[in-house]
C-alpha cells in the first residue's frame, strides 16, 4: 500500500525469514547543503535506514559529513562536484564495495552503488536530457539517450537479473502516460518522449527490474514525485511528473512491502521541486 506521511517508528520485521528489515528514500535534494534542514525534517519524519540523493551539487572536499553522521547516519558514500549533478548514498547499515562509474565517457558524478544488507545497490541521476527531444540538435538529449543505452547494455551483461540489486534515483523519465499530469500534451516534451520511454523500457528489462511504487499502486492511477518551480501553485495544478524510481531485481519482489511517495514534502519552505520516494523491504 501508499501509505500517508506521518512520523513513523523504525520498521521491525515479524517475518521469521527477515534478517533485516529496510526503509529506503530516494530524493533528489537539489542541493545538499542548501537543504539540511529539510533532510534532517525527513530523517526525523520517516526514520529510513538509508537515503540515496541526487543533484548534492557538493564537490566531495565540502561534502557535509559531520552534518549527515549527526543525523544517524555513520555510514556515507558520496561522489559529487561543483554546482552540478552528484550522488550520495547514507545510511544507518553498513556499506561496502563501494563503487563509482563514469558514463558516456565523462566523470559527471550521477552512478553510485553500494552493498548493503546483502544486496547491490545502485543509485542514479540520469541526464535531465535539455528542452528539445533531438539529439540532432540538442547534445543534452543525445547524452542523455547514449546514457541510458550504456547503462541498458552495462546491467545486461555485467549483472544478472538473479543478482539482489535495487536500483533508485532520478530517472528523469516519466514512462506511463498516468505518471505525466497530460499524456497527450507532453508526448513532445522531454522526460515522457515515446523515444525516451522505449530506452527506459529496454533499461528496466535488461535486468527485469521490478518498479517497487508501481508494485503496489495500479498504473491506471496518477503518481508524481516532481513539480515545477514554474507553477504558481503546483499542489493545485498538480501538473506533476514520476521521475523518480525504486527498482529491484526478482529475487527481492517478494520483499517489498510498502511504498509512499511524500509529497508533503513539496510544500515544505524553500522545498526540492522533487519529494523523497520510500520503499520498505523485509530481506
Amino acid at each position: 500500500m501508499v501509505t500517508p506521511l506521518t512520523k513513523r517508528p523504525f520498521p521491525v520485521c515479524n517475518l521469521p525469514s527477515c534478517l533485516v528489515s529496510m526503509r529506503l528514500i530516494t530524493w533528489n535534494i537539489n542541493s545538499l547543503r542548501l537543504r539540511l534542514g529539510l533532510l534532517a525534517q525527513v530523517v526525523e519524519t520517516l526514520r529510513p535506514d538509508v537515503i540515496c540523493l541526487q543533484e548534492t551539487k557538493v564537490p566531495d572536499d565540502l561534502f557535509p559529513l559531520n552534518d549527515v553522521t549527526a543525523l544517524g547516519f555513520e555510514h556515507v558514500a558520496f561522489k559529487g562536484m561543483k554546482s552540478y549533478n552528484g550522488v550520495a548514498i547514507l545510511s544507518r547499515l553498513p556499506l561496502d564495495t563501494i563503487q563509482t562509474y563514469p558514463r558516456c565517457g565523462r566523470d559527471d558524478c550521477r552512478h553510485i552503488s553500494a552493498h548493503v544488507a546483502g544486496v547491490e545497490l545502485h543509485n542514479l541521476y540520469i541526464p535531465a536530457g535539455g528542452d528539445v527531444p533531438d539529439p540532432e540538435i540538442n547534445d543534452k538529449f543525445a547524452h542523455k539517450l547514449a546514457f541510458l543505452d550504456e547503462l541498458t547494455q552495462w546491467f545486461g551483461t555485467d549483472r544478472q537479473p538473479q543478482t539482489p540489486m535495487i536500483l533508485v534515483g532520478d530517472l528523469n523519465i516519466a514512462p506511463l502516460p498516468t505518471d505525466v499530469w497530460s499524456h497527450k500534451q507532453l508526448l513532445s516534451v522531454v522526460s515522457h518522449t515515446p523515444v525516451e520511454v522505449e530506452k527506459l523500457d529496454a533499461l528496466q528489462e535488461s535486468a527485469q527490474w521490478v518498479d517497487g511504487v508501481r508494485h503496489f499502486v495500479p498504473p491506471d492511477e496518477k503518481l508524481f514525485t516532481w513539480w515545477s518551480y514554474r507553477s504558481p501553485d503546483w499542489s493545485v495544478n498538480d501538473r506533476g511528473r514520476r521521475l523518480d524510481h525504486v527498482w529491484v531485481t526478482p529475487p527481492l519482489k517478494d520483499s517489498l512491502r510498502s511504498a509512499l511517495i511524500a509529497r508533503e514534502c513539496r510544500n515544505w519552505t524553500q522545498p526540492s521541486d522533487h519529494v523523497p520516494v520510500m520503499v520498505d523491504l523485509d530481506l
